[in-house]
C-alpha cells in the first residue's frame, strides 16, 4: 500500500516540474521536415566560422544559411549521426560503414571526402558514428566498437575491453567512456583510466561540460548529473532528479556561467542554474515540435538549436525581445499590463491575468516561474490598468474595477471603462475622473474605497484619451472621428459647463485623427503631420520644436516612462525616444524595434515600463517583454555571406562560378559571352534576427547607385554586355548597422567575332581591304585618268588630225594650187616652148622659102631672140621655185642621197618626177628627143637603178610629207 501511495505522490509531482515554466518565453522557430526537405531525425549540430549551420539528418548532412536549406548525402546514403566543425572549415561526418570530411573546392562548392580508404580492410565494417571530436592530436570518431584516430593521412584505430559508451573534448582534454573501463582519457596516443564510478556502470555518460575552473559538469543517461573534480565523480542533487532518471538527459550545452541546457529524451528541455533549480523548459505544445532532444547547440550569438526526432527547433533565448503567454493555450490578446504588489497583471481579451512574484524574480521578471490565472470575475475585454491613490484599477468592457490581489470588486457596471484620471495632484485625490464607452465618468475615493459613480454631464462621446488639466478645471479629450476638445468642469467636477473644439482654425492641419496625450508636463496633440503643444497663453496648438524629428511620423501612442525617456508607436511600430543618449541635432535619440513591426496591438496600444529591463508591449498574442538594456548592447555588425554565383547562357544552362563555401575565388571569372545572365545568392546568420534583415547590392559597370533595402536574398542580372563587373551586397540588421561590403568581381568575354583576336583579324582584313580597295580604286582611277588621258589624247589627236586634216587639206589645198601653178607654168612653157618651136619653125619655114641668103636681118634677130627665149634661166628658176613649193625637200634629199647630180640632171629628174613627156621635157630643156633618152640612160647610171626601174616611181620617193 505504501508503494502505491509513493507512485502516486512521484506521478503527482512530476507535472508540478514539468510544468514549471518562465513568465516570458523566447521567440522560437520551428523548422519542420517539410521546410528543409531531409528526414524526420536529426542528430547533431555544429557551426563554422562563417554562421552556417550543419546537422547530421536520417538522409545526410543538412547545412542551413539562415535563408537556405541544402542536403547533402553520403555516398552510401547512410544516416549523418555526428558532425564536428575543425578550425579549417571543414566538416567531419559519420554514419554507417562511413565517415570523412565535407571541404570546399576551389569553385566553392561542399565536396565530400572518405577516410575509409585509410582505414585497414579488417576495420572497415563498423556501425554509427555516434560522435566526433576535433583535438590538436586530430580527429576521433567514435563508434560502439572503435574509435577511429584520423591524424596525418593515416587513421589507428582504438579498441575497448567492452564498448565505447561516450566520447567529448573539454578544455583541450579529450575523455571517453568504455564499458566496463569508466571514464578515461587520452594523453600521448594512449588512453588512460582516470575514475571508475559506480554510477557509470548503469548509466552512460551523455555530455561534459565547464563548471568551474576546476570542476567539470558531467551528464548521465539515467542517473543525472555529477561533478568531476580531479578524478573524483560526486553526485549533483537537482530539483529534477527525479524527472532526469525517468526523461533520460541525451545531450547537454552551456548556455551562460549560470544556466545549462539539458536535452531529454521525452521531457524537452530544461534548463538548469548551479544550484540544480529548473530556471526554464520547452517542451511540446509549448514552442518545440517533439519533446525528444537529440542534440543541443549553443551558437556564436548565445542562441540555442535543438536536434529533434522530429525536425530542428531555434531558441532565440540570449534575445532581448521574449514573449508572454498568461494562457497558453489560447494566444489571447494583451491591452494592458501591470506589476503591482508584486504581481504581475496582464489584461487581455479574455479578462485579467496574475501572477505572484518574488524579491528575487522582480530583477529579472521574464525568468520568474510562471503561474498566471484568472483573475475571478474579470472574464471579457480588459482595457486598462492605472495605479490611483495606490490602487489598482481595471478599465473593462463591463465597467470598472478594484482589483485586490485575486479579487475584482466591481466599481459600477456603466459599459466599458478606458482609463482612469485623478482630478488632483495632491496625494490621495478624492476625485477620479474615467474615460468610458459614453463620456466622462465621476468616480469618488475615500478610505481606500472607491464610491459614488456618476456620469459627467455633458459628455456622451467614447473618450478613450483624456488628460484632466487642474490649471483650468478641465478635461482634454480626443476623439480620432470627432476631433480635439477641451471640457470645462463645474466646481464639484460633475457637469459639462463649457467646451471648446481645437480644429484647423487652433492650429491643427486636420479635425481627424488626433491624439492627445500628457507628456513632460505639456499637453500634446499628435497628427499625422507631427507633434502639436498646447500654448496656455496663445490658446492655441503649435507645432512643438522638442518633437520635430518626428515630423511625418503619424503617432497614435505616446508613454512616458520614469527616466523621462518617450515610447510611441506608429502604424504597428514601436519606437522610442531616448534622452539618455542625445544626438548632435536633438536632445534624444530615435530608436525603432523593427523585430516587433506588425506584432503590437494596433489601435489599442500599450507600453509599460518598469525599468530599462522590463519594457511591457501590448500584442496581438500574448504580451512582448523587451529588455531594452541587452538591446542597447546588440552592437555586432551583421555579416554577409555569398552562398551561390552562377552563370546561365540563352538556354538556361547553368554554369556554378561560386558554391558558397570557402572563400571566394581570387582570379575573376571569364565567362563566355553567351553566358551573360548572373545569379547571385545570399544571406546573413543572425538567427534571431532573419525577420529583420534586409540587403542592398551594387553592380560595378551597370548600376550607378546601390539599391534600396530589401529582404530578398537574390538577385539576377540578365543579358550583360561585354566587360569588367563587381557585384557587391551587403546587409543591415534591425539597429541599422551595416555589414561589411561583399564583393565578386567577374568578366564577360566577347563573342569569337568581338574579342581581340578577332578585332586584329578584322583590322587586318579591313586594312587588306582598304588597302585592295585603295588598289582597285587607285586601279580604277588610274584606268579612268587613262581613259581621260586617252579620251583627252584621243581628243587631241583628234583635234591635231583635224588640225592636221585641216593643215594637210590647206597643204594639199596649197599643194594643188602649187602643182596647178607648177603644171600650169609647166604647161606655159611647155605651150610656151611649143609656140616658140613652131615660131623657130615658121621662121626656118619662112627663111627656107626665102632662101639664105634672102634672109633679113629681122628675121635673125628674131631667131635670135626666139633662142634666147629658150635659153631664159628665168623659166628655170620659176619652175623651180614652184617645184620646191610642191615637192618641197625633193632637191636636197636627191641631192643628199646623189650629191654628184648636175643641174640639167636636176632638172631632168623634177620634169620626171611630174612623170613629163619625153617630148615634154625636150621642149622645157629646148633639146632633142634624143637627147631626153641620152639624159635618161645617163641619170640611169648616176643613180644606180637599171633599166627595169622606173626613174618616176624611184624619184617619188624623194618627195617629202
Amino acid at each position: 500500500m505504501n508503494r502505491y501511495l509513493l507512485i502516486l505522490l512521484l506521478l503527482t509531482s512530476f507535472p508540478a516540474v514539468y510544468a514549471q515554466r518562465t513568465v516570458a518565453v523566447p521567440q522560437i522557430i520551428n523548422y519542420s521536415n517539410e521546410v528543409y526537405k531531409g528526414g524526420l531525425q536529426n542528430w547533431s549540430i555544429d557551426q563554422d566560422a562563417n554562421g552556417i549551420m550543419y546537422f547530421g539528418n536520417n538522409e545526410g548532412l543538412m547545412v542551413f544559411d539562415g535563408y537556405h536549406w541544402i542536403l547533402y548525402p553520403l555516398p552510401n546514403n547512410t544516416i549523418v549521426r555526428s558532425v564536428a566543425v575543425d578550425s579549417l572549415n571543414r566538416v567531419f561526418v559519420g554514419g554507417q560503414d562511413e565517415l570523412g570530411y565535407f571541404e570546399a573546392n576551389e569553385f566553392g562548392e561542399l565536396r565530400y571526402h572518405s577516410l575509409v580508404s585509410l582505414i585497414a580492410d579488417s576495420e572497415k565494417e563498423f556501425a554509427d558514428v555516434w560522435r566526433i571530436e576535433v583535438v590538436d592530436d586530430g580527429v576521433f570518431f567514435m563508434t560502439n566498437n572503435r574509435i577511429f584516430r584520423y591524424q596525418g593521412q593515416q587513421v589507428t584505430v582504438d579498441k575497448p575491453k567492452g564498448m565505447w559508451q561516450f566520447m567529448a573534448e573539454v578544455g583541450g582534454r579529450l575523455y571517453a567512456q568504455g564499458q566496463g573501463q569508466g571514464l578515461m582519457f587520452f594523453d600521448d596516443g594512449f588512453w588512460k583510466p582516470l575514475t571508475d564510478h559506480p554510477g557509470l556502470e548503469s548509466s552512460p555518460i551523455t555530455h561534459m561540460l565547464p563548471y568551474n575552473r576546476d570542476t567539470l559538469l558531467v551528464t548521465t543517461l539515467k542517473n543525472g548529473l555529477f561533478y568531476l573534480v580531479g578524478d573524483q565523480l560526486i553526485k549533483k542533487p537537482t530539483q529534477v532528479d527525479d524527472l532526469l532518471s525517468t526523461s533520460r538527459v541525451f545531450c547537454a550545452e552551456r548556455i551562460s556561467d549560470e544556466l545549462f541546457a539539458l536535452g531529454t529524451t521525452s521531457s524537452g528541455l530544461l534548463v538548469m542554474d548551479k544550484r540544480g533549480k529548473v530556471r526554464q523548459k520547452y517542451v511540446y505544445g509549448e514552442g518545440l515540435q517533439k519533446n525528444n532532444v537529440r542534440d543541443v547547440f549553443v551558437d556564436r550569438d548565445d542562441n540555442v538549436w535543438l536536434a529533434l526526432d522530429d525536425g530542428i527547433d531555434f531558441i532565440a533565448i540570449n534575445s532581448p525581445i521574449k514573449f508572454i503567454h498568461p494562457d497558453v493555450d489560447n494566444p489571447i490578446s494583451t491591452y494592458a499590463m501591470h506589476i503591482f504588489e508584486q504581481k504581475l497583471y496582464i489584461g487581455t481579451s479574455n479578462g485579467l491575468y496574475a501572477n505572484d512574484l518574488t524579491q528575487e524574480s522582480l530583477r529579472d521578471i521574464g525568468m520568474a516561474e510562471s503561474r498566471f490565472s484568472k483573475v475571478p470575475g474579470t472574464d471579457g475585454q480588459v482595457w486598462g490598468l492605472d495605479v490611483v491613490n495606490g490602487e489598482l484599477l481595471m478599465g473593462h468592457e463591463d465597467g470598472a474595477f478594484h482589483i485586490r490581489g485575486y479579487q475584482a470588486e466591481k466599481i459600477y457596471s456603466t459599459p466599458g471603462t478606458w482609463l482612469f484620471k485623478p482630478v488632483s495632484r495632491v496625494y490621495p485625490s478624492q476625485t477620479i475622473i474615467a474615460g468610458t464607452y459614453w463620456g466622462l465618468q465621476h468616480i469618488h475615493y475615500e478610505n481606500g474605497r472607491f464610491s459614488n459613480p456618476q456620469p459627467v454631464e455633458g459628455s456622451n462621446e467614447s473618450l478613450r484619451f483624456i488628460h484632466f488639466d487642474d490649471r483650468e478645471n478641465a478635461v482634454w479629450v480626443s476623439h480620432p472621428y470627432r476631433g480635439v476638445f477641451k471640457l470645462f468642469l463645474s466646481d464639484d467636477w460633475k457637469k459639462v459647463i463649457k467646451q471648446k473644439e481645437y480644429g484647423v482654425g487652433e492650429g491643427l492641419s486636420s479635425p481627424l485623427n488626433n491624439f492627445v496625450f500628457f507628456i513632460k508636463n505639456s499637453v500634446l496633440v499628435s497628427a499625422a503631420d507631427g507633434i502639436y503643444e498646447y500654448s496656455l497663453t496663445d490658446d492655441k496648438l503649435v507645432p512643438s520644436e522638442l518633437y520635430k524629428p518626428l515630423q511625418g511620423v503619424p503617432v497614435q501612442y505616446m508613454y512616458e516612462d520614469r527616466l523621462g525617456n518617450i515610447w510611441f508607436v506608429s502604424e504597428k511600430k514601436l519606437g522610442l525616444l531616448d534622452f539618455s543618449r542625445p544626438t548632435e541635432n536633438s536632445s534624444y535619440s530615435i530608436v525603432y524595434f523593427p523585430e516587433l513591426n506588425g506584432k503590437v496591438l494596433g489601435g489599442y496600444e500599450s507600453v509599460y515600463a518598469v525599468d530599462d529591463d522590463h519594457i511591457f508591449v501590448g500584442a496581438d498574442k500574448g504580451g512582448i517583454l523587451l529588455n531594452y538594456n541587452r538591446y542597447k548592447e546588440r552592437t555586432a555588425k551583421p555579416d554577409i555571406l555569398l552562398r551561390n554565383v552562377k552563370a546561365l547562357d540563352n538556354e538556361l544552362n547553368e554554369m556554378l562560378l561560386f558554391g558558397g563555401y570557402g572563400n571566394l575565388p581570387e582570379e575573376n571569372a571569364r565567362l563566355g559571352y553567351r553566358r551573360n545572365t548572373l545569379q547571385f545568392v545570399f544571406s546573413s546568420t543572425p538567427y534571431d534576427q532573419l525577420g529583420n534583415v534586409e540587403f542592398s547590392y551594387l553592380m560595378e559597370g551597370l548600376d550607378k547607385n546601390w539599391s534600396a533595402w530589401s529582404e530578398r536574398s537574390d538577385k539576377e542580372y540578365t543579358n550583360l554586355s561585354p566587360g569588367m563587373y563587381t557585384f557587391h551586397v551587403k546587409s543591415r540588421n534591425s539597429k541599422g548597422s551595416e555589414s561589411e561590403v561583399l564583393s565578386y568581381s567577374f568578366y564577360v568575354l566577347p563573342a569569337w567575332y568581338a574579342n581581340t583576336l578577332a578585332y586584329i583579324v578584322y583590322a587586318l582584313v579591313l586594312l587588306t581591304v582598304l588597302y585592295y580597295y585603295y588598289k582597285i580604286q587607285k586601279k580604277k582611277l588610274t584606268a579612268k585618268h587613262e581613259k581621260e588621258i586617252y579620251l583627252h589624247q584621243l581628243e587631241l589627236d583628234q583635234r591635231e588630225k583635224e588640225v592636221v586634216r585641216l593643215r594637210n587639206e590647206k597643204l594639199k589645198a596649197d599643194l594643188d594650187f602649187k602643182n596647178r601653178e607648177l603644171v600650169s607654168m609647166t604647161m606655159h612653157l611647155v605651150q610656151r616652148g611649143e609656140v616658140l618651136s613652131k615660131i623657130k619653125d615658121k621662121i626656118e619655114e619662112i627663111k627656107k622659102k626665102n632662101g639664105e641668103g634672102a634672109e633679113p636681118t629681122g628675121f635673125k634677130q628674131l631667131m635670135r631672140l626666139v633662142k634666147a627665149a629658150e635659153r631664159a634661166d628665168d623659166d628655170w628658176e620659176n619652175f623651180s621655185i614652184h617645184f620646191n613649193n610642191a615637192n618641197e625637200g625633193f632637191f636636197a634629199k636627191l641631192k643628199e642621197k646623189h650629191p654628184d647630180l648636175t643641174s640639167n640632171e636636176l632638172k631632168l629628174c623634177a620634169y620626171l618626177r611630174m612623170n613629163l613627156s619625153s617630148k615634154e621635157i625636150a621642149q622645157l630643156m629646148n633639146i632633142t628627143l634624143k637627147g631626153v633618152e641620152v639624159g635618161r640612160y645617163r641619170l640611169r647610171k648616176k643613180l644606180g637603178i637599171d633599166s627595169e626601174t622606173n626613174l618616176h616611181s624611184y624619184l617619188l620617193q624623194f618627195v617629202g610629207e
